[in-house]
């Protein structure tokens, strides 16, 4: 076997078991905050915002330091770190007293993370230029398995043996992704990449000096605002369509793994378009099937409705975020890919920062329903961007890139 697909196969498994890991709390959130001792409803949806953004606070300026570091001194010790950090963070999290320890290991969490940058860094360098949208839409569908199975188990066992035991299963799941990786991944070094060091202030200015790169950001940002504003309290709008609380993490978990099963299937295949026919076309319709399918989350009234809509906003996202990371990669030269990668993935961050704070806040003023109605402007907006601005290159004419950044 090819070693890029070797490295792509054993990433793929370790990103997929440590974001189902991860994802194991992400429907009981609110209730595990209740259970803290928040009782006040409006303050249970401001806290599972501030809560959900808070490693996305600190891994925002943390996330290009550890790319650089990558780029420097090797991306596959910058996964194995990033893993067992997470592994760390979820213990401490899992014997936190009150609501404040949870958001302050969960800041901790984040800044010494970084995970899926240095995976995607990693696979990069040793992946052909014309396969690179399937290597990234592989471990997008990892990410998207992760969300698939992870909120729904963390559902179920969430109301088998508790909230807080969970944290402890989540750590093991890192632990055991850190140490596939160790045993199993051979990091193929740049040696014709010149000795030049670059600071993470230089790919700063790559980045937004580059008109594609730039573009790039700014839909990472306000892409994900727009997906991430509902996230940390979408348990609470499942449970609006409930008269009773029986199962309730079960069922949040199960409306919230749809999304992500269709991510996971969905993803592969457009990356494998992108490759043969370019990045511009298809991330307009994944923007745009996202928007269209918030504006049905405000009209629903049922639970199959929502599930239906749910499965839509899978598809749509499965070919957004593999074909931005792409471009990224693609627009940066071979010894900063890291780096460049990095502030991709922290410009994903900001925006994951900023959505369940502003989520938060709106739907505690207009309610959970009528922030839907922003979540697909925003999704919209970023449609007609990509459209109006961003040149339709395909991957393979990407052959010189290198020489032209």
């Amino acid at each position: 076997m090819e070693l890029w697909r070797k490295n792509l196969y054993v990433l793929w498994a370790t990103q997929f078991v440590a974001m189902v890991g991860m994802n194991l709390v992400v429907p009981f959130l609110p209730f595990y905050l209740r259970q803290l001792g928040v009782s006040d409803e409006a303050e249970v949806v401001r806290w599972s915002g501030l809560v959900f953004a808070g490693p996305f606070v600190s891994a925002f300026f943390f996330t290009p330091f550890w790319g650089n570091m990558g780029d420097k001194y090797g991306r596959k010790a910058m996964v194995v770190r990033a893993l067992f950090g997470l592994a760390l963070s979820q213990v401490l999290i899992g014997f936190s007293q009150n609501v404040m320890q949870v958001f302050l290991f969960r800041i901790l969490q984040g800044a010494i993370s970084g995970f899926i940058a240095a995976a995607l860094a990693l696979v990069s360098t040793s992946t052909p230029k014309n396969r690179v949208g399937y290597a990234m839409g592989m471990l997008q569908s990892a990410s998207a398995g992760g969300v698939v199975l992870g909120p729904f188990f963390g559902g179920v066992l969430a109301d088998l043996i508790g909230y807080r035991e969970i944290f402890f299963v989540t750590a093991a799941f890192c632990t055991l992704g850190g140490f596939a990786v160790v045993y199993g991944v051979q990091e193929i070094r740049d040696t014709d990449a010149g000795e030049k060091k670059f600071s993470v202030i230089d790919n700063y200015k790559l980045m937004f000096s580059n008109k594609q790169l730039r573009l790039v950001a700014l839909c990472l940002v306000v892409g994900q605002i727009s997906v991430l504003m509902v996230e940390p309290i979408f348990a609470l709008f499942v449970e609006s369509f409930r008269k009773d609380s029986a199962y309730i993490a079960t069922l949040a978990g199960s409306i919230f793994a749809i999304t992500g099963f269709f991510s996971t299937i969905s993803a592969p295949w457009w990356g494998k378009r992108n490759d043969r026919k370019g990045y511009k076309t298809g991330l307009f319709i994944g923007m745009s099937l996202t928007g269209f399918a918030y504006i049905g989350h405000n009209l629903v009234t049922s639970l199959l409705q929502l599930a239906v809509l749910r499965a839509i906003l899978g598809i749509g996202r499965g070919g957004v975020l593999p074909a931005l990371y792409s471009l990224a990669n693609l627009h940066a030269p071979t010894e900063r890919k890291g780096g460049i990668i990095a502030i991709a993935s922290s410009m994903t961050i900001l925006g994951n920062m900023l959505g369940p704070v502003l989520g938060g806040v709106v739907a505690a003023h207009t309610g959970i329903r009528e922030m839907f109605l922003v979540n697909s402007a925003l999704a919209l907006a970023v449609a007609f961007v990509i459209w109006r601005y961003m040149e339709q290159v395909p991957a393979t004419s990407f052959q010189a890139i290198d020489k032209e950044v």
